[in-house]
């Protein structure tokens, strides 16, 4: 089975069906790139797609060693460069709900966020920039 199908909608906007669920995601070109900017852009998506493996991949961890991150956020900046135009730089700030998370808590957190699939899927010029705040 397909994991999505795309659909170009016209004025530089695409609407992707995740397959399974039905569910759907609007991206539009950014506004330093001929679009409206309305919606996340492609590369956008790209970002966000690492902060939102990180944190699963933390979340899987805290089910498994008997923590909560429940509430835990991610801010994500994207950075691009031009000639070729991509991105270069993907900065991730978590934030973790107060707790008082032991040191072999922090260290499981960090080492699982760094090894999810997005992340090792990256190029490796891709500068991930991580920082953790508990």
């Amino acid at each position: 089975m397909a994991t999505s199908k795309i659909t170009y909608n016209g004025g530089l906007r695409t609407t992707s069906v995740h397959e399974r669920s039905g569910n759907e995601i609007i991206t539009d070109a950014p506004v330093d790139n001929k679009g409206k900017g309305e919606a996340f852009s492609p590369t956008d998506l790209l970002a966000t797609s690492l902060g939102n493996c990180m944190l699963t991949i933390v979340g899987i961890a805290a089910n498994e060693h008997g923590f909560n991150i429940d509430g835990a956020t991610c801010e994500i900046t994207k950075i691009m460069a031009e000639n070729p135009r991509r991105v270069t730089e993907i900065v991730v700030n978590f934030q973790f709900p107060t707790n008082d998370y032991s040191d072999k808590v922090k260290t499981i957190i960090e080492r699982s966020a760094h090894t999810c699939p997005v992340a090792y899927s990256l190029h490796p010029d891709i500068v991930k920039t991580v920082s953790f705040n508990y």
